[in-house]
């Protein structure tokens, strides 16, 4: 699973600046999310294509309402997700399964992007 959370404080004098960044940073994180599923999506491995299809994303409360972090996590209930990301080894440390990453590589392409999409959105 890959989860990303944001903490953001502002000194913005007015309560709607406050909820206008606070609905960008989540539309933002909407967008990256939903950038990293699409791409973890087409990159998973395949064979059957049930863990291409058990790929799914979610983007938390979070903001001042909520009083927590924003946050959004992208993950596999497939059951075996996680093998395919970081592979299998056997008792005596040699590999079993060589990991072939899916979320993490779809992770490090749109990560980048968060600040780009939260820019556009207050715009």
């Amino acid at each position: 699973m890959a989860k990303i959370t944001t903490k953001w404080d502002t000194n913005l004098k007015t309560t709607e600046a406050t909820r206008q960044v606070e609905t960008a940073s989540r539309k933002g994180l909407v967008l990256t999310v939903t950038d990293i599923a699409n791409q973890a999506i087409n990159t998973s491995p395949v064979l059957t294509g049930h863990n291409k299809r058990s790929i799914q994303f979610e983007v938390g409360p979070g903001g001042e309402v909520a009083k927590e972090p924003l946050t959004g996590a992208i993950y596999s209930t497939s059951g075996y997700g996680g093998y395919l990301e970081t592979g299998t080894h056997n008792a005596d440390g040699s590999t079993k399964m060589p990991p072939r990453p899916y979320i993490y590589p779809a992770l490090v392409k749109f990560m980048k992007d968060l600040p780009k999409n939260i820019k556009a959105v207050l715009k």
